[in-house]
């Protein structure tokens, strides 16, 4: 029995993982439940030694040391205080206004506010309750289809793991080893693509069936001038000027910032994009707020509107991730900030107070010992798992895969999407990502990459039923039973749970399409993170006048030896112990030289 225990020690450990799982223990619970317990059946077969566990409390008090994580609350505060400000209602009341003539403007708004959210607060659940309480009754209203309401709000919740500043993103850095902001970088542009994706959804939902995607009738249009006029001709304007000004700015950058920065690169394209956008934002503040201080009349009501409610959140966006990518502040520190900000805005609203403030904390407390416990826990099961040589078990499962990187990418996938159907992200990158990382760095694949690849597919695990989370969130809040409008005073009947299922099904197939994009172009990802200089090791090393293996040192001259036969070897073994330090010193510096 001890045999059969000790040549089958890591998939046991797993099957009594999924037992426990099965039981309903909370994850983390059951994550250290089995590693104590298979770390004492170890030490008991003599598997490890008796002082296995004796490392362990450093390991703990190095994840509550981790500064990466110490941005997961702060992000998570200034999400919390942006959605109970009020700021999803005037973002989707506002841009509703803006696309509701066309059709499908309804939806589009949904989008784009998801996607203003999602940069914003960061949290699915936030947005899925937002939008489901203030656009799900107007799409109703207006007879939208059933399954494009539903999908379009649950599936632009869900945006808030695959854009930046997404607690995925920063969970994956800390679990793979690499900078958060290699990771915002390399994710920004995939899920700029993904809102891209959507929208072009909804376009060809609105050409083929346009009776699913109405338009947003007359009267319920609310910023209108006097003369009738709708506003759009004065905000198109502005948003041409505030462009041409931004190209303008994207044109000069980089002969203005380099020799500021003292720097000899290329500008990178996020810093560019993100500083252009900043010059437009406070060009269309400053002339609006112009506007109405003036009292000119030179903006209509509509874009004096839009440019009061869709600035503060881009500027709390460059204050957060624009300081990150630029250099100038850590993920943590840029957390900081936006939760400051996020504090600000909710004052300058009016609506930061006391009840507010402690629910906003008591959030934030929650979550985060939510995630640190899941943490702790799957430190315990991997540190056994690792005694176990488990991660060497792991190489040569996946090494026998037929398809070599590509292979392995379809299967993890695979095995992630499946997990999602009834597992948290959190806690599917706490358990699977230590085993998968080592793997597939061994592979030589670049692990930023891997990263965001992953993060777009646990965006999925929202949407998935049978335990969609995105999904839940709006039945939560969707109306359960027939109801009279308060509006157009029409009985309207209640969403039905499948079809809140069936509008999850087009998003899913448009979220894996853009994870299958992103895994067959990995530019999409190292595009956007910024190289380092590529060093020459054979000319350092001529610089530093060490030989190198193509060049034989100088002779020296000394006395003539007679070796003894004993010692007939010794010069050859000697010559060949003093190459070993220069190769090794070469070699080093050819790694240190490679780009990250």
């Amino acid at each position: 029995m001890s045999a059969l225990v000790t040549q089958n020690f890591v998939p046991l450990m797993f099957a009594g993982l999924l037992v426990l799982l099965l039981t309903g223990i909370p994850v983390a619970f059951g994550l250290a439940a089995t590693g104590l317990l298979f770390g004492g059946i170890g030490m008991a077969l003599d598997l490890f030694p008796p002082n296995l566990f004796q490392a362990l409390p450093l390991r703990v008090f190095g994840i509550m040391q981790n500064e990466t994580l110490l941005s997961i609350p702060f992000f998570t505060l200034m999400g919390i205080v942006l959605e109970r400000s009020g700021m999803a209602e005037d973002l989707l009341e506002t841009v509703g206004q803006v696309f509701g003539p066309v059709r499908g403007g309804l939806a589009i708004a949904v989008v784009l506010v998801g996607a203003l959210l999602a940069a914003t607060t960061g949290v699915v659940a936030a947005a899925v309750i937002s939008m489901g309480l203030i656009s799900l009754p107007i799409m109703l209203r207006n007879g939208y289809n059933r399954s494009i309401a539903t999908g379009v709000i649950t599936a632009s919740g869900t945006l808030a793991q695959a854009l930046p500043p997404s607690l995925v993103l920063i969970v994956l850095a800390d679990q793979l080893g690499r900078s958060v902001g290699d990771m915002y970088a390399g994710a920004l542009l995939p899920g700029l693509m993904l809102v891209g994706v959507y929208l072009l959804f909804i376009v060809v939902v609105a050409l083929v069936k346009p009776a699913w995607v109405p338009a947003l009738p007359l009267q319920a249009r609310i910023y209108v001038e006097a003369g009738g006029a709708s506003g759009h001709r004065s905000l198109l304007v502005l948003l041409a000027l505030c462009s041409a000004a931004g190209f303008g700015w994207a044109q000069v950058h980089e002969s203005v910032i380099n020799p500021w920065l003292e720097r000899g690169t290329p500008a990178p394209g996020d810093e560019v994009f993100i500083l252009s956008l900043t010059l437009s934002t406070v060009l269309a503040f400053s002339l609006a707020l112009v506007n109405k201080l003036l009292g000119v009349g030179l903006l209509s009501r509509l874009a004096e509107r839009v440019t009061f409610v869709l600035i503060p959140p881009l500027i709390l966006i460059f204050l957060v991730l624009g300081t990150i990518f630029l250099g100038v502040a850590t993920p943590t520190e840029g957390g900081a900030m936006g939760a400051v900000g996020a504090l600000a805005m909710a004052l300058a609203r009016r609506r930061l107070g006391g009840r507010l403030l402690r629910q906003a904390l008591d959030s934030t407390a929650r979550l985060s010992c939510f995630v640190l416990f899941i943490l702790i826990g799957s430190t315990v099961f991997s540190f056994t798992f690792n005694a176990a040589d488990g991660h060497l078990w792991i190489e040569q499962l996946f090494a026998e895969l037929p398809g070599g990187v590509l292979g392995f990418l379809i299967v993890v996938n695979l095995l992630v999407f499946v997990l999602g159907m009834f597992l948290d992200f959190f806690e599917i990158t706490f358990i699977v990502i230590p085993i998968l990382a080592p793997v597939a760095d061994k592979m030589g694949i670049d692990l930023v990459w891997f990263g965001v690849i992953l993060a777009m597919n646990l965006q999925t695990s929202f949407l998935t039923p049978p335990f969609g989370f995105a999904l839940f969130y709006l039945r939560s809040v969707a109306p359960r039973a027939d109801y009279d409008d308060r509006v157009t005073g029409r009985r309207i009947s209640a969403v039905t749970t499948a079809q809140i299922y069936k509008g999850s099904i087009a998003f899913i197939v448009l979220q894996l399409i853009m994870v299958t994009v992103v895994v067959m172009n990995p530019a999409l990802v190292s595009g956007g993170i910024e190289k380092g200089p590529i060093i020459d090791a054979d000319k350092a090393l001529r610089e530093m006048s060490m030989p190198t293996p193509f060049e034989a040192p100088a002779p020296v001259l000394e006395p003539p030896v007679i070796p003894s036969d004993d010692a007939a070897s010794e010069p050859a073994d000697a010559g060949e112990e003093a190459d070993e330090p220069m190769k090794a010193l070469e070699e080093s510096m050819k790694r240190d030289a490679q780009p990250r």
